[in-house]
């Protein structure tokens, strides 16, 4: 079911589906491919939103760095300086995180309005980004299929094809309060695990040093679930690597309300932010975002998990969000 949400500046309508599974209900936007709600049921069966989002298209094109439930890309993260090699050329991207490039420049994935249509218990979202869209090579076909399964768990297919090598990392940014979002408790009493032997730290940029360091015995040790707490914005280098289909990796739980969030992906990476610089009408802290993905600045990185896409070869990336209380 699809409904006009708002318009933008320039005239092009912006609409909204609602998709409805096992007592879950997820809300998308044709802008940004963003997930502006996801509402399920806590330990008593009282549903809430657990997601930061905006009752209306105008808090997502006043308050855009966030990046609230969008579709970020073409690349997700961070790239050092705004500028990677690729086939002995050097491609120079906006330094919209300055000195480096975040989440796909100036406008990105999240800035776009794209083209949907109706699936099995889901949408499909598709565009072309233009070879040279914020400065990346080849023009790259983009698809992102989100559905709900059986269970309500909320799954997002990516596929993208290429007419030029290119570099592609896709995810979505959603903050979670389990606890209902926009509460005054905030995430970080949430109880994280993940299934990560180690993290890629980074300098005061937050771009990795090409380390792949131990989670053991620091901050960073989350193999055994635990208080999240606060600042952190790193990646965490999963135990499971590369695999074709999702593998359960992560799981946060708020004790208060009894929700559990699972995370399954095919990515080797994932991305915990706490929120930390998070501003009006959001306070530092009130969601956790885990984003799956490849390493940040990996076009700059041989030695991390390759991004680069060529012709003929298909971009594929699955994670699952699983929800359910106890």
């Amino acid at each position: 079911m699809s409904e006009l949400f708002g318009t933008l500046p320039d005239g092009t309508p912006v609409h909204r589906w609602t998709l409805e599974r096992a007592g879950v209900r997820v809300r998308v936007l044709s802008y940004g491919g963003i997930v502006q709600s996801v509402e399920v049921p806590d330990r008593d069966g009282h549903a809430a939103d657990v997601v930061l989002g905006f009752a209306d298209l105008d808090g997502y094109l006043t308050h855009p760095d966030p990046y609230l439930g969008a579709l970020v890309g073409r690349y997700a993260n961070r790239i050092a300086g705004g500028r990677f090699p690729l086939e002995g050329v050097t491609y120079s991207l906006a330094q919209n995180n300055a000195p480096n490039s975040l989440h796909g420049g100036e406008r990105g994935f999240d800035k776009r309005v794209w083209d949907v249509e109706p699936v099995e218990h889901g949408v499909r979202l598709s565009r072309v980004s233009a070879h040279g869209e914020e400065g990346f090579p080849g023009r790259l076909a983009v698809s992102a299929t989100y559905t709900l399964d059986e269970s309500g768990a909320l799954r997002f297919m990516y596929e993208a094809t290429t007419d030029a090598p290119t570099v592609v990392n896709l995810t979505n940014h959603s903050y979670f309060d389990l606890g209902g979002a926009g509460g005054t408790s905030g995430a970080g009493g949430h109880e994280l695990r993940l299934a990560a032997s180690r993290f890629t730290p980074v300098d005061g940029d937050l771009i990795p040093t090409g380390a792949l360091d131990d989670v053991a015995g620091t901050r960073f040790d989350f193999r055994e679930a635990r208080k999240v707490g606060s600042g952190y914005d790193h990646n965490f280098v999963l135990d499971k690597g590369v695999t074709p289909a999702p593998v359960e990796i992560a799981e946060l739980y708020d004790p208060a309300s009894g929700r559990v969030l699972t995370v399954a992906t095919t990515e080797p990476g994932i991305q915990l932010y706490t929120g930390d610089y998070l501003t009006d009408p959001y306070a530092p802290g009130a969601g956790i975002a885990l984003e799956t993905q490849y390493f940040p600045d990996s076009p700059n990185r041989p030695e991390f998990p390759s991004t680069e896409l060529r012709p003929g070869q298909v971009y594929r990336s699955e994670t699952v969000y699983g929800f359910s209380a106890r």
